[in-house]
């Protein structure tokens, strides 16, 4: 009988002190942690209970989506309804609730600057939610040592010399597309519609494919596949609340997920055991970003063993995040820039007109692509409009001060490019209008601060690819208006939408005329 009793009393202590940290994680942490920010200043929507600012969230974004907006820049309140009124109502540092988790938005750019440079190995990326792994990890999620070692393998893939030899990869894969416009444009009177969100998935996805791992994009085109539906499971996963081992149930989205991430390692798996096999026969291309990432990786392996090296599995990831980044980001900036130059038709006739004095209607070289600065001070107007990345995360793993606010280990801070970019204090009453001529001078004087133009991040974490996805835009910009004048559809619907990254929510038709 003894026994019976302390075994109920134990299951009872037992249920009693997980009821009591179910509670302190739901209820008394976030209201504790409410009380910590208030103190300095810091506010922001009351936290309720389980999901934070979640629902709320949802609900303004659903609202913001049921319908198109006008032909305008105005663009935060749709992308982003529950920020900008967060923003507009408690200030430029305040706080939000990812569920219990909590986030403080931060558009001080001097805070910013420390986050991202000078305190940046203070800060790790969020680890709330391992679904988000699931797209890409390798160096987009690494921190410490790890990141160093990652980043030091993965650099001599990415020198300006190296994308320099990817250069015929890129012109072969625009000429393609060229040709297909032309074709189709001279069975229809010399113009013609396309979707050009639908084209550059075909065209960013062939470049990656070569330049990246020596293929094409039938190849790719599984993966790229897979990806875009893993995204949209992503960006679902992210809407709502996460528990630790939630992403262990059965559920249909979890399973969809796990089978995706599966399928895509696979193919990736398969890509790189060819490509070592080629390798080591001397039958393999030596350019393309696998071959110069594996190469890095065996000189590291062969200086200092397995502890300076990546492992096969890191490699795998690595792939997946050329795949994703390398194809989403120049896919994005080619498609707005090809519809804020059909809004803006004489910004796109001084870029034509400055292609075609450099290069006339011959093949775009490389050393002369640095030459386009009409080109390039379209490219960066649009990046600061329509960012890839609308948004920044760090976590915090120890207590941090950032100018006058101090932060607890687990918090979230959030550096939303996308309203640092349209910010009328940091870029002047203009900044929700299509200016290109604000980086006559560079980006470094284009705004009060530096920090205030971020769509490839900033400071030592600053994205590896940068200056491919912009040497891939200017190529491809350069032969589309070599040959074509584009004017926007009557059946274009100006709708972005954020699905992890910024995307035309209908598509960007456009009506392409051959000069």
């Amino acid at each position: 009988m003894g026994y019976l009793v302390s075994g109920s009393t134990l299951l009872f202590v037992s249920v009693l002190l997980c009821l009591s940290r179910v509670l302190y994680s739901i209820w008394w942490k976030p209201r504790q942690l409410q009380k910590f920010f208030k103190d300095q200043g810091v506010v922001g929507p009351p936290y309720k209970l389980l999901y934070g600012s979640l629902k709320d969230n949802a609900a303004l974004i659903q609202e913001a989506l049921s319908k198109p907006m006008e032909f305008s820049h105005k663009i935060l309140p749709r992308i982003s309804p529950f920020i900008h009124h967060t923003v507009e109502t408690y200030g430029k540092v305040s706080l939000i609730w990812q569920g219990t988790q909590p986030r403080v938005i931060i558009l001080d750019p001097e805070m910013i600057k420390e986050i991202l440079s000078s305190k940046f190995d203070q800060f790790q990326k969020p680890i709330s939610n391992p679904v988000t792994k699931l797209l890409a990890t390798g160096l987009l999620d690494c921190t410490g040592e790890k990141w160093a070692k990652h980043r030091k393998i993965l650099n001599p893939a990415f020198h300006l010399e190296k994308i320099k030899g990817m250069l015929p990869d890129f012109h072969t894969s625009c000429m393609e597309l060229i040709c297909k416009w032309d074709n189709l444009a001279g069975t229809q009177e010399g113009s013609c519609e396309v979707d050009v969100w639908h084209e550059f998935q075909n065209l960013t996805g062939d470049v990656i494919s070569r330049s990246a791992f020596g293929s094409n994009y039938s190849e790719g085109s599984p993966i790229f596949k897979l990806q875009s539906e893993l995204a949209k499971l992503v960006a679902k996963a992210i809407s709502s609340p996460y528990f630790p081992g939630l992403q262990y149930l059965p559920t249909k989205d979890n399973l969809r997920r796990k089978k995706i991430s599966n399928e895509m390692s696979a193919f990736i798996s398969s890509i790189i055991e060819k490509k070592e096999k080629a390798m080591k026969l001397g039958k393999a291309p030596q350019g393309d970003l696998l071959s110069l990432l594996l190469k890095s990786n065996l000189k590291e392996f062969q200086k200092g063993g397995s502890s300076k090296a990546i492992t096969t599995k890191e490699v795998i990831e690595e792939c997946k995040s050329f795949y994703f980044a390398g194809h989403v980001t120049t896919l994005i900036l080619l498609t707005w820039t090809m519809v804020l130059l059909s809004m803006h038709p004489l910004w796109q006739n001084c870029a034509r007109d400055e292609v075609l004095q450099i290069f006339g209607k011959n093949k775009p070289e490389f050393d002369d692509l640095s030459h386009l600065k009409i080109v390039n001070m379209i490219l960066h107007e649009v990046l600061r409009l329509y960012p890839p990345v609308i948004l920044l995360v760090r976590t915090t793993y120890k207590e941090v001060r950032v100018g006058k606010v101090t932060f607890p280990p687990g918090v979230e801070l959030a550096l939303p490019a996308l309203f640092l970019h349209h910010d009328k204090e940091l870029w002047g009453e203009d900044a929700e209008e299509f200016n290109p001529e604000r980086f006559i001078g560079g980006v470094s004087k284009a705004a009060k601060y530096q920090t205030s133009f971020i769509p490839f991040g900033w400071g030592p974490r600053t994205c590896l690819g940068q200056n491919f996805a912009l040497i891939e835009a200017k190529l491809a910009l350069s032969m589309i208006l070599q040959q074509f004048s584009f004017e926007l559809s009557p059946f274009y619907v100006h709708a972005p939408s954020s699905v992890l990254t910024l995307q035309p929510q209908y598509g960007a038709q456009v009506i392409l005329h051959k000069l």
